[in-house]
Formats: C-alpha cells, sequence, structure tokens
C-alpha cells in the first residue's frame, strides 16, 4: 500500500515529528509529548496539520438536492457562509461516515470526509448524485487543511489575517466558514473543531501549505502555541465527547445509537411541502421512535489504570458479573486528571451516576457513569 505524504511533511520532519501510518497516510503522531501538546491546546493554541481529511466539491443547480438524497441533513436549509454536522448513510441506516458540510455559494457545497472515508463517500455520492443537475470534484490532494485551536487561536488567525478582512474573521461564528487571506495565502477559513476549544481551519492550496505553516509558527510563539500531533488530537477530542468514526461509530451503528439522531431530518420536504426521499430513510424513521438496543455514554474511572478501545463492560468488580457494553474509546484525561472513557452500554445501566466496571486485561476497575462530554471549555 502507497502510504501518502501531506503537502506539510517536509516541515514535519524538520520539527523532529514521529511520524506514523495513518489511514493511508503518513502523519505526525507527536511532536515533544503528548501531555504537552494536549495542555498547550487547552491553555494556548495547537496547529495540527489535517490534509489527510477529504475535501468533496459539489456545484451546479441541484447540488442542494442531491445532497439532501445522499445525505441524512437538511442541506438546502444550510444559509451561505454555514456549516453542517451530518452523516452518509447506507440504506440499513448504518453509518458510512460522518461529515462537516460547508455552504460555500448557493450553487456550491464542499463536502468534508474523514480521511479514511474519503474514497467510500467520493464512490457513494457520485452514484447518488446521478440524474442531479450536479458536479462532484474530489479536490483532497491538491488542498492542505491547517487548524489553530485554543484559547489563543482567534487572536492567532485574526493578526495574521489582511486587514480589510479581520473583523470578518474575529466575527465568524461556530460552523460557519468565510473566504479570507491568512499569512498572505488565499483561504477557506471555518470556525470549526475537533478538540472542545475554540479555534479555525484553514484550507489552502496545497503548493500554500508550508509557507503558511511557518508563518503562523512563528506569529504564535509567543502566545503559546505549538505543532500538535495526532495523540493530543485524540485525547482533546475524547475529553470533549466527540465521536471518532471506526470507534464510536461505524458501519454497524446507526445515528441515534451515538445519541445523535437529532442530525437526522426526518422532515425535509420539497418547495411544495412534500417528503424528501433520501438514502436510509425508512430504516432511520423506524429507528427514531423505538428503544435503543444500546446507548453511548461517559465513563469515569476512580483508579489509575485507563479503559481502551474494545474492553468489556461489566455490571460490577465481581468476578461473576455480567458483561453489559463495550468501551469505544478511553484513556487518562490530562484536564481532568482521571481516566475516561466512551462505551456502549445497554440502556438500563445507561443513567448518570451508575456505578459499573470495565475489564482492564482481566482486572475489574469501579467506573461511574457520566453525561457527555467530560469537558467543556469556558465561554468567558
Amino acid at each position: 500500500m502507497t502510504i501518502i505524504e501531506s503537502p506539510l511533511n517536509d516541515e514535519h520532519v524538520a520539527l523532529g515529528a514521529t511520524l506514523v501510518p495513518f489511514a493511508g497516510w503518513s502523519m505526525p503522531l507527536r511532536y515533544s509529548s503528548d501531555l504537552a501538546e494536549h495542555q498547550a491546546v487547552r491553555t494556548a493554541a495547537g496547529l495540527f496539520d489535517l490534509s489527510h481529511m477529504g475535501e468533496l466539491h459539489l456545484d451546479g443547480p441541484g447540488a442542494g438536492a442531491a445532497l439532501d438524497y445522499a445525505l441524512v441533513g437538511n442541506l438546502t436549509a444550510l444559509a451561505v457562509g454555514r456549516a453542517r454536522y451530518t452523516m452518509i448513510v447506507a440504506e440499513d441506516g448504518g453509518i458510512i461516515d460522518d461529515l462537516i458540510v460547508y455552504r460555500l455559494a448557493d450553487e456550491s457545497y464542499l463536502v468534508v470526509a474523514n480521511a479514511a472515508n474519503a474514497a467510500v463517500v467520493a464512490e457513494a455520492l457520485t452514484e447518488r448524485i446521478d440524474g442531479f443537475d450536479a458536479v462532484l470534484t474530489d479536490r483532497s490532494r491538491e488542498t492542505a487543511l491547517i487548524a489553530v485551536q485554543g484559547p489563543a487561536a482567534a487572536e492567532i488567525v485574526v493578526g495574521l489575517t489582511d486587514p480589510a478582512q479581520a473583523d470578518a474573521v474575529r466575527e465568524l461564528k461556530y460552523y460557519a466558514s468565510v473566504p479570507a487571506t491568512v499569512g498572505g495565502v488565499d483561504a477557506l477559513v471555518a470556525r470549526t473543531g475537533y478538540t472542545g476549544e475554540d479555534g479555525f481551519e484553514l484550507f489552502v492550496p496545497a503548493d500554500r501549505a508550508p509557507g503558511l505553516w511557518r508563518t503562523i509558527l512563528a506569529a504564535g510563539q509567543s502566545h503559546g502555541l505549538v505543532p500538535a500531533g495526532l495523540a493530543a488530537r485524540d485525547s482533546l477530542r475524547l475529553e470533549a465527547g466527540m465521536p471518532l468514526y471506526g470507534n464510536e461509530l461505524d458501519r454497524t451503528t446507526a445515528p441515534h445509537d451515538a445519541g445523535l439522531g437529532r442530525v437526522v431530518k426526518l422532515d425535509k420536504v420539497d418547495a411544495d411541502g412534500t417528503p424528501l426521499p433520501f438514502v436510509g430513510r425508512a430504516a432511520l424513521a423506524s429507528r427514531a421512535h423505538a428503544n435503543p438496543s444500546r446507548v453511548l455514554v461517559g465513563l469515569v474511572g476512580s483508579g489509575r489504570r485507563a479503559a481502551r478501545h474494545g474492553y468489556p463492560v461489566v455490571m460490577s468488580t465481581a468476578d461473576d458479573a455480567v458483561t453489559i457494553g463495550q468501551v469505544t474509546s478511553g484513556a487518562p484525561s490530562p484536564t481532568l486528571g482521571v481516566p475516561v472513557a466512551m462505551a456502549y452500554v445497554s440502556p438500563e445501566v445507561s443513567a448518570p451516576g451508575t456505578e459499573l466496571a470495565v475489564d482492564i486485561r482481566g482486572r475489574r476497575e469501579p467506573v461511574r457513569v457520566v453525561a457527555l462530554p467530560f469537558y467543556r471549555r469556558s465561554q468567558s
């Protein structure tokens, strides 16, 4: 299998990053330490390379209608300049990928897919938009994606933005985007993120990314910004209770299983008020009011050992305790100082405060069910 290098690969090498294969790409796992990078994002800022993500552009008079049919969300209702978290599912309701869709203009959308699923999503969209007046263009390899996340992110990014556009970037709402010139590079600036902190994602031409990366590093140094890798990104998103495809989400999971039924818009209608069909609608409609067979919850441990993906969740620390679930993600929380995990469990033990246990390599460690997320940033 050929491993793809990020447009920023030379920058990572120069910074001494530990590079690892990830979804077919060579990506930085860490630059210094996981803990230091995590804490920098929570207290100052982190700089992430997300160029492995897929960027799929859909253009044409029928682009919105095509996405309404292909995805679970109502994308024709999305205002220009706004973004929406949504999903693409199979006919049986199983999640193919979770996505962010940006409406760039009346007849232009950007679909951002996870790296491991980008090709599958592109193929599915190509099939589903057949018959609509829309054209799909995969610009993943010609686009680099750089994220600046943390309390100092706005000051850093706005400070590098063309003065005539600085107010537009400063006032950008969450899940919105605006074209702007940052560090002398034309970018689509989005205020989204995957860390639980304020921050921006910059979509730029791949050949301009190295210069912008160096510019941001230099400008952010006085603010405490550091480059951050996949390890910190994972612990940050876990604390923020954000799902990861392949862990919390997969083909066997429907949006309602993950507590994300809100993204499924069963009430989509056309201009005449006629209900709009979309792929997976029948299966998801039957799930909307059904009692779930499992529920995604947060778990907080009272010891020091962290649960990991795939570990069994059991009723108690007793040796003969019944298995009632499975951990999807888990790690020590640098911010909270305790082990945290997300897990699917039986509905009857999903209430916050319920005492359970996780089998960690043959030892039953006590955990308590809590509401997600584990961490929520201060809005002050």
